[in-house]
């Protein structure tokens, strides 16, 4: 395992650091550019980032930014011959975990790494033990540590619980219905979770679905049927590519939002209902209402408190621990047959 992440655009001195703190029994990987560096990088590593402050095209404040996005705790040491106080203090306030001036000494070099990667290796621990205390919490739901999703996961937190429906928006196989799981679960609402994939239905059952029917409706409906929105009552109903509703279910739909009531299709009574609704796509609502696609006062009722899923390239510190976490689950929760998930053996 990787103890040490070396990066420097002059062979001679990556060679002469790599040397001082291999003879420490350190692992390292020395790179000779802030690229070729990041592209190795993953989430759970335990290693630490020593890197020269001064190089071409990316520098050692752009190493800062860059591993930010893939894991903000990860220490970060720079090293500069140049450096002077205003440079060290802006590298700590841009999240350097401590600055070394060049040439280093090598004793003060290898305590700072040590120090550095007894801190990582505390960071990581604690990581594992809150998700072994708290089987249930956020980050066994919504997994990774890069930053896109840390940040993901404490807007969840605030909008958790409010009285307001919601849209989830993300790319397929991001986690929209896990994110909207996640919401109804952590929330005080102690009614069923109800997911409805509107793409799945055909048209001319969506309605009855979503709504229920009373006997005798229409041929065939040969007794009552409880519809999934009053079966969520008094819990949360997500709907999934709520851009495939057919217009005449969009407008109910809008009711049901704006009234919180229902009527069953042959009926006349209406019902209130109790529920939080999250919609879901992957389409731009806004925009398929401009082309007469979607209805826009929906599109507007449902863009109240809106969540923006983070695509799975701006997560690739996250892979390692995505890949193995899926194949842990039960057959039953890994549905190979869903959108996004591909398997290769």
């Amino acid at each position: 395992m990787t103890d040490v992440i070396l990066v420097d655009d002059d062979a001679n001195v990556l060679d002469g650091y790599r040397e001082v703190l291999e003879l420490e029994g350190l692992e390292v990987a020395a790179y000779g550019s802030v690229a070729t560096a990041v592209a190795d990088l993953r989430v759970d590593t335990g290693a630490v980032i020593v890197s020269d402050v001064r190089m071409p095209r990316h520098d050692g404040f752009d190493l800062i930014a860059m591993v930010r996005g893939i894991d903000s705790d990860i220490p970060i040491v720079l090293i500069s011959g140049h450096g002077d106080i205003p440079m060290a203090l802006r590298a700590m306030r841009e999240g350097a975990w401590d600055f070394v001036e060049k040439p280093a000494d090598p004793l003060h070099l290898i305590e700072t790494v040590k120090r550095a990667r007894a801190h990582r290796q505390l960071q990581l621990e604690n990581r594992r033990l809150r998700l072994s205390a708290d089987a249930d919490g956020w980050e066994t739901r919504l997994i990774g540590h890069s930053a896109p999703v840390v940040a993901l996961r404490e807007k969840l937190k605030r909008i958790v619980g409010i009285a307001t429906d919601i849209l989830v928006i993300g790319e397929t196989g991001t986690g929209k219905e896990v994110a909207a799981r996640a919401l109804h679960d952590f929330s005080n609402r102690k009614g069923n979770f109800v997911a409805v994939n509107c793409g799945a239905i055909p048209e001319t059952m969506l309605e009855s679905e979503l709504f229920g029917h009373e006997a005798g409706a229409f041929t065939g409906a040969r007794e009552k049927r409880i519809g999934k929105i009053e079966y969520a009552d008094g819990g949360t109903l997500f709907l999934d590519e709520i851009e495939s509703m057919p217009m005449a279910a969009q407008v109910r739909l809008l009711r049901v939002l704006q009234e919180r009531v229902i009527e069953r299709l042959g009926s006349n009574t209406e019902r209130p209902v109790d529920l939080q609704v999250v919609a879901a796509t992957k389409a731009d609502l806004h925009l398929l209402a401009r082309q007469g696609q979607f209805r826009e006062d929906l599109a507007y009722r449902l863009d109240i408190a809106r969540i923006e899923l983070p695509p799975l390239s701006a997560r690739k510190g996250d892979v390692g621990l995505l890949f193995r976490h899926f194949p842990r689950l039960p057959p039953s929760v890994r549905d190979e047959s869903r959108p996004g998930w591909t398997w290769h053996s």
